[in-house]
């Protein structure tokens, strides 16, 4: 699996995004690839996504926002598009230069920001979980540990002590 970015300042997005991927101890490398100032070695990186059989790319860029468009169009491995917060317009413009790509050329595409880059990587995660089972595993304890996390907040509407007098 690949994680790719626009430029290196592009990595705080994804950091919580890597952390769910080790902790889901699924293996991915992390490249900078620029659509716009790399476009030959981009062409490359899909290239070898699909000699090496990636399961999924994941794609953070902002601004413009072509990376995760470009590689979709280069390669048939599916691409995950993270819209990265921008300071002129807040993501809203990396969003939508991610989610509206021509038909015939899918990325999907996940919320603006950290939250968006963790999805992407739970996301990938449920691929794999389609054909590996230690995947799957990991994910549903992953899940579990989430709801028991909720259950377990004595704030919890459900919770037996929640508004207790």
């Amino acid at each position: 699996m690949g994680v790719v970015m626009g430029s290196r300042s592009d990595f705080p997005t994804l950091e919580g995004a890597l952390e769910l991927l080790a902790r889901l101890e699924i293996a991915y490398e992390v490249r900078v690839l620029s659509a716009h100032r790399t476009p030959e070695l981009l062409a490359n990186y899909a290239a070898r996504a699909e000699r090496l059989n990636f399961s999924c790319i994941i794609a953070a860029a902002g601004g413009a926002a072509h990376l995760p468009g470009m590689l979709a169009a280069f390669t048939w491995v599916p691409v995950l598009g993270v819209p990265v917060q921008s300071r002129a317009l807040s993501g809203q413009d990396s969003l939508l230069s991610i989610v509206q790509m021509p038909g015939g050329v899918p990325v999907a595409t996940f919320a603006i920001g950290q939250a968006g880059a963790k999805n992407a990587a739970l996301f990938a995660a449920a691929l794999l979980a389609t054909t590996d089972a230690g995947v799957r595993g990991r994910l549903q304890a992953f899940r579990e540990q989430q709801t028991r996390a909720v259950l377990d907040d004595p704030y919890f509407e459900g919770h037996p002590q929640a508004g207790a007098e």
